[in-house]
């Protein structure tokens, strides 16, 4: 199963690692934001199942944030800051926050209020939601063919539609060797016409994304003379 991207908002880079460090522990995967408008855009490409955001932020404080990600997002926000009057617990909590932590905060607290969150958002919306999404793991390489999100480790990876489906084409059938023109027939819905250097063009492409050394591909294989396969086991 994909770990749950969990997206923390935070202009202090010792809070937002300190997040991470917990948080990683539990299994979430940790995506991190300095500031809302960074974290708009996060939200943009990512499916995200909570935000953990401050208050106090520049370029665009907590408040605006939270309000602009309710225009089109209902996944749990967990306010954070410094301040604990109860004037900032109700701004937050009337713009959409669903729960507030004041820093200094306990982590454990913290994991236990993130862990009621998603349970709740997820009791609530299962019924609205009943699609489980399809997704392919092999090592620390997720392939999530629905949504076309693909991480290593806890790094997302922008891949083009024609690199996401050949990643997914040797990701399904694994220990299958595909050739040359048969991935371009599958791939690119056509005949093949002397079109090898396209196909090697995008699997360098995809080992530059998610291999560590990509001249050492831990992933996509290649066999001399025959083409493509990713093994079986890892």
């Amino acid at each position: 199963m994909m770990a749950q991207k969990i997206l923390v908002v935070d202009d202090e880079r010792e809070i937002r690692n300190l997040m991470e460090i917990y948080l990683k522990n539990e299994g979430f995967c940790i995506i991190k934001a300095s500031n809302g408008i960074e974290a708009l855009n996060i939200l943009d490409r990512n499916d995200i199942c909570l935000v953990i955001l401050d208050i106090m932020m520049p370029k665009m404080d907590g408040i605006e944030t939270c309000i602009r990600i309710r225009k089109t997002k209902n996944m749990p926000i967990i306010m954070l800051s410094a301040k604990g009057e109860d004037m900032d617990k109700i701004l937050g909590l009337t713009t959409g926050a669903d729960d507030y932590i004041t820093k200094p905060f306990n982590p454990l607290e913290l994991i236990a209020r993130v862990k009621s969150q998603i349970r709740r958002y997820t009791k609530l919306n299962a019924v609205y939601n009943p699609k489980i999404e399809k997704t392919i793991e092999i090592d620390d390489l997720s392939i999530n063919t629905d949504t076309h999100e693909v991480i290593v480790g806890d790094k997302i990876v922008n891949l083009t539609k024609r690199e996401f489906d050949i990643l997914k084409l040797l990701a399904e059938n694994r220990g299958m060797v595909f050739s040359t023109e048969k991935i371009y027939e599958s791939v690119w819905k056509e005949g093949f016409y002397d079109s090898y250097n396209t196909v090697m063009v995008h699997i360098r492409k995809i080992r530059e994304k998610i291999e560590q050394n990509p001249r050492k591909p831990k992933y996509i294989k290649t066999v001399w003379g025959v083409g493509y396969k990713i093994e079986k086991a890892l």
